[in-house]
C-alpha cells in the first residue's frame, strides 16, 4: 500500500498543477478538473514520477459509478480514488486501487453514519473535513483504527501542525504555500 504522509497538494487549477509537476512532491490529488483534461493530466503526472489520486465525485463529466471507476482504473491507471460514496470505495478496493473515503464532520449523526460506512467498506484512509478539528480527527482515528488525512479549511502552518498532533498521517490542502512544509 502507498503510504501517505506529510502535506499532499490538492490541485484545483493548471497553475497549481504546473507548480507540483516541477516540484519534488511525490503525490498529487486532483480535486477539480474536466474529464476531457484528466487523461492528459494523469499521463503527464505519471511521466514525471508522481503518484496520482483523483477525487471522483468532483471531476466534471465523470459519473461516480462502476463505468466511471472502470475508466479511471483501467484506462487512466490512477493510483488512488477519493470519494464520499461507499460503493465507489468498494469497487476501487476490489480493483486494488488505494482508497480514501471523505468524511464530512458536520454533526454527531453525520460522523456516526460515515464511520459506519467506513467500517463496512474499509477504505485505506479516511479524509476528515474540515481538518481543523483536532478532537474530531482523534475520535475518528480511534473509532475506525484507520489512518486519517485532515482536509478542508487548512489555512496555516499551525493548522497543519495541529492535525499531525491529533494523529493525522497526512494533510490535504489547495493552499500552495503550505505544500513545502514536508
Amino acid at each position: 500500500m502507498i503510504e501517505l504522509k506529510g502535506v499532499l497538494p490538492a490541485i484545483r487549477n493548471m497553475k497549481d498543477f504546473d507548480r507540483v509537476i516541477d516540484s519534488k512532491l511525490e503525490n498529487l490529488m486532483f480535486l477539480e478538473t474536466r474529464i476531457s483534461q484528466l487523461g492528459h493530466l494523469v499521463k503527464y503526472s505519471k511521466e514525471n514520477g508522481k503518484t496520482v489520486f483523483v477525487h471522483m465525485d468532483l471531476i466534471q463529466g465523470l459519473k461516480s459509478d462502476e463505468y466511471g471507476m472502470e475508466y479511471l482504473i483501467r484506462n487512466l491507471k490512477v493510483d488512488g480514488i477519493v470519494s464520499t460514496r461507499g460503493s465507489v470505495i468498494g469497487f476501487a478496493k476490489k480493483n486494488n486501487v488505494l482508497t480514501i473515503q471523505r468524511l464530512f464532520a458536520l454533526d454527531s449523526m453525520g460522523i456516526n453514519h460515515n464511520i459506519a460506512l467506513t467500517k463496512k467498506h474499509r477504505p485505506d484512509y479516511i479524509e476528515v473535513l474540515p481538518g481543523i478539528m483536532p478532537t474530531i480527527l482523534s475520535e475518528v482515528r480511534e473509532r475506525t483504527k484507520l489512518p486519517i488525512i485532515a482536509g478542508g479549511l487548512i489555512r496555516s502552518k499551525q493548522d497543519v501542525e495541529n492535525a499531525f498532533e491529533a494523529g493525522a498521517s497526512a494533510v490535504t490542502t489547495s493552499r500552495s504555500k503550505l505544500w513545502d512544509l514536508n
